[in-house]
């Protein structure tokens, strides 16, 4: 009788055990994307390609050779930062395909580009630059390779080599600065004889 008991409660505990596994268990499976996601997910990858693309031949048509130099100096910090913290820093992805969530190498190549025009040529540059990066962490979120937290890291890290690196180029001794007020904004042109 002990023995059918022990071997009763043995399979009980078997059971609720397996109950608990498959309870914690991650679906280590990637959803598939619906064709609208892929498709924000490939036009992000685009626009993260084509930012500093579009800074380098902003500077070509300036013929700003110190804002070539400066955009490649960044976009190797910026991006290599960022390779190498997935190294080190182990984040599964929402999706759960692997361990390299954070930080995100596609936002933060985006965000050389726009960190740099906007350090370097203003914010009329910047400004519009910005918004693409901020597309291209929305496109990485919405197709579950990041977290949220990861874009954003990754757009601080563009934004502190770009402080650091980048230096405002001026060619006419014309200056231009867009600062914020309690009742609204200020846009400023100067000029230094």
């Amino acid at each position: 009788m002990r023995l059918n008991s022990l071997i009763a409660w043995l399979a009980g505990l078997s059971v609720s055990a397996t109950s608990v596994a498959d309870a914690a268990s991650v679906n280590l499976t990637p959803t598939p994307l619906t064709s609208t996601e892929k498709n924000i997910e490939t036009l992000g990858t685009a626009v993260a390609i084509s930012e500093p693309l579009i800074a380098g031949s902003v500077s070509l048509y300036k013929a700003d050779w110190n804002g070539i130099a400066q955009l490649i100096v960044e976009t190797g910090l910026t991006v290599g930062t960022s390779i190498a913290l997935k190294q080190v820093v182990r984040e599964r992805r929402p999706d759960g395909s692997d361990f390299s969530s954070f930080p995100s190498n596609t936002t933060a190549l985006a965000a050389s580009g726009s960190s740099f025009l906007w350090g370097r040529y203003g914010w009329e540059y910047g400004l519009p630059a910005a918004l693409a990066t901020e597309f291209v962490a929305y496109s990485r979120v919405q197709a579950k390779q990041h977290h949220w937290y990861d874009t954003l890291a990754s757009s601080a890290i563009g934004a502190g080599y770009g402080y650091i690196v980048t230096t405002p180029f001026r060619r006419y001794n014309i200056y231009t600065d867009l600062s914020a007020s309690p009742d609204g904004a200020y846009v400023r042109l100067s000029y230094t004889w």
